[in-house]
């Protein structure tokens, strides 16, 4: 699997302390690794298919001051697609109405309809950039620039709709709200400083750090949750036929 970070807040954080303790989890998501950061409509995209704990630019990038309001970091294990640049989190793409929207994924669709048009369309073999093309595709229907509550229903219908029988961890940003979902027990996390929070698979110090709600979407603006979905009660549960999917996935890398 893989391993996510993001952080919304109301004011600029310096998160060299937060990021090195989770690139050096790459030791065991060893991948691929990606950051972005968020500059109004603009995103800073950096990311490249190799070790986070081996890379000597992020070794370096993390020597100097990282400041950030919003961001998204992701570490990667892979378990459909490549391991090159294309299939590397997290993915940026432009709706009809010039919106950025930046995804990163934790998890694996077995089984969903409504994506598997978008194979021969997405630039790599990944099933996460699948699920933010389709969010694309979806956005772009309504044929009008909508208000931030109306984005919300429209991704809180999505996630209803794919998460059956797939583990659908992920961190969505529309470069006004970010958007938190996770259906798989105890592997995502949230922490509250003041005006903002920061979202990890994995608690990364000794502040307190409690489950996000499961299969709930929730969206937050400026460190505020301002959203929150419908409780579409599709828990991903591991079973034995799933496993042996994965690792027949994951021996074709």
């Amino acid at each position: 699997m893989c391993e996510l970070f993001g952080v919304n807040s109301g004011r600029t954080l310096i998160l060299n302390e937060l990021l090195s303790e989770f690139f050096s989890h790459g030791t065991e998501h060893p991948n691929g690794w990606g950051m972005a950061f968020f500059y109004g409509n603009a995103v800073s995209l950096e990311k490249q298919p190799e070790a986070s704990h081996k890379s000597i630019y992020l070794k370096q990038r993390l020597q100097s001051k990282v400041e950030a309001d919003k961001m998204i970091a992701h570490i990667r294990l892979a378990t459909r697609g490549n391991i090159n640049y294309e299939n590397t989190h997290p993915f940026v793409m432009r709706d009809n109405n010039n919106r950025t929207w930046t995804l990163a994924h934790n998890g694996t669709i077995f089984d969903c309809d409504v994506l598997n048009r978008f194979v021969n369309i997405q630039q790599g073999q990944t099933d996460s950039e699948r699920i933010l093309t389709y969010i694309i595709d979806r956005i772009n229907l309504e044929e009008k620039e909508m208000s931030s509550e109306e984005r919300f229903q429209v991704i809180d219908k999505i996630l209803c709709e794919i998460t059956p029988e797939n583990k659908v961890n992920l961190i969505l940003f529309d470069s006004e709200l970010m958007y938190v979902h996770t259906n798989y027990s105890n592997s995502l996390y949230r922490c509250k400083k003041e005006d903002a929070v920061i979202i990890s698979t994995r608690p990364l110090d000794n502040n307190l750090w409690e489950c996000i709600p499961m299969n709930t979407l929730i969206a937050y603006k400026d460190g505020k949750q301002i959203y929150i979905g419908t409780n579409h009660k599709n828990e991903f549960i591991d079973s034995k036929e799933k496993m042996r999917l994965l690792f027949l996935d994951y021996a074709s890398l």
